[in-house]
């Protein structure tokens, strides 16, 4: 792995003025901390949020702390394709030049999205790849789109088992999880694949946070957990789990480095990966393997009834391979 770079922070980012950013599950944790930053440095920012209320709890928040933003929220149910499609069909901008893929569950108990699917597998890496398809042609309308998806170190402990991907033969949370963020970089991998491939000027990467103190593992589902559980996960976060705003360092160095190249996975240098400064790695095992990559990709078109169709900067269509 490469050396981080010891001088870059958050400050280095450049003006984000006249770029146009959607930052799914930007209500809370590293979402908000992600559109908040790009929409101070003058992104338009689109705050995609699955409840209303708690989006415009975030808006507000976000422009009392940034006046004059621009920002603005839309729902988005990442466990309902129906959802998704609406999201999509409702865009009425001219283009979409970041695409931050960051919301997601984490440890949830056993449950089933919208459309059926085990609610980790179908919100984490479904809704991303159902998402991500449906927003391509907008993205292949900007020159120099780019698609950041949160992914976690804990992918480097998971494989794919295409028998049970979707909970068929039983149920583990933690086995589900990591199977859905191990998706999550096959799938940021073979789309810079597969836009390479079709001379779509588009840049796919994936991110891991690290140890980071979010809501992901006491909200949502886990509220349900019992007081016991809640617990002891604050009490695990707050002693070794990092702010919020450093697990976000990974998101921001992705979606505003100007030379980083495309299928680059950005992580935390330190050990495990767990904390430390961003730094791109090559050479990750799901990186490298480009027949599950490929079945994935296939499963999820058939899944979601999304293909991938997108179109080159000169605006003719043609399939990915």
């Amino acid at each position: 792995m490469p050396p981080a770079s010891r001088t870059w922070t958050v400050d280095s980012i450049p003006d984000q003025s006249g770029r146009l950013a959607v930052v799914t599950g930007a209500n809370s944790g590293i979402g908000q901390v992600t559109a908040e930053t790009l929409a101070r440095r003058g992104a338009h920012v689109v705050l995609a949020c699955r409840s209303p209320e708690r989006g415009r709890a975030a808006l507000d928040r976000l422009l009392a702390a940034a006046p004059g933003a621009r920002a603005e929220v839309r729902r988005l149910d990442l466990g309902d394709l129906a959802s998704i499609r609406a999201f999509a069909d409702g865009w009425d901008h001219d283009r979409l030049d970041l695409l931050v893929n960051n919301a997601g569950v984490a440890m949830v108990p056993f449950a089933r999205t919208a459309d059926g699917f085990e609610s980790q597998f179908g919100i984490n890496h479904l809704g991303t790849f159902a998402l991500t398809g449906l927003l391509l042609p907008h993205l292949a309308a900007s020159p120099g789109a780019r698609v950041v998806t949160v992914s976690s170190e804990g992918q480097r402990f998971a494989r794919l088992d295409f028998d049970n991907l979707d909970a068929e033969r039983g149920f583990r949370t933690t086995v589900a999880y990591g199977q859905s963020k191990r998706a999550n970089l096959y799938f940021a991998t073979e789309l810079q694949r597969r836009a390479d491939a079709a001379g779509l000027p588009l840049r796919s990467m994936a991110v891991a946070p690290g140890l980071t103190r979010t809501n992901v593992l006491t909200g949502g589902a886990n509220s349900r957990r019992g007081r016991l559980y809640r617990t002891l996960i604050r009490s695990l976060m707050r002693l070794a789990f990092r702010p919020t705003p450093e697990g976000a360092k990974t998101s921001l160095y992705a979606a505003t480095v100007a030379d980083l190249p495309g299928g680059s996975y950005v992580v935390p240098d330190g050990p495990f990966q767990l904390r430390g400064e961003p730094v791109p790695r090559h050479g990750e095992r799901a990186q490298l393997d480009t027949g599950t990559a490929r079945r994935l990709w296939d499963l999820s078109e058939k899944l979601t009834g999304v293909p991938f169709l997108p179109w080159d900067h000169g605006g003719a269509g043609r399939p990915l391979p």
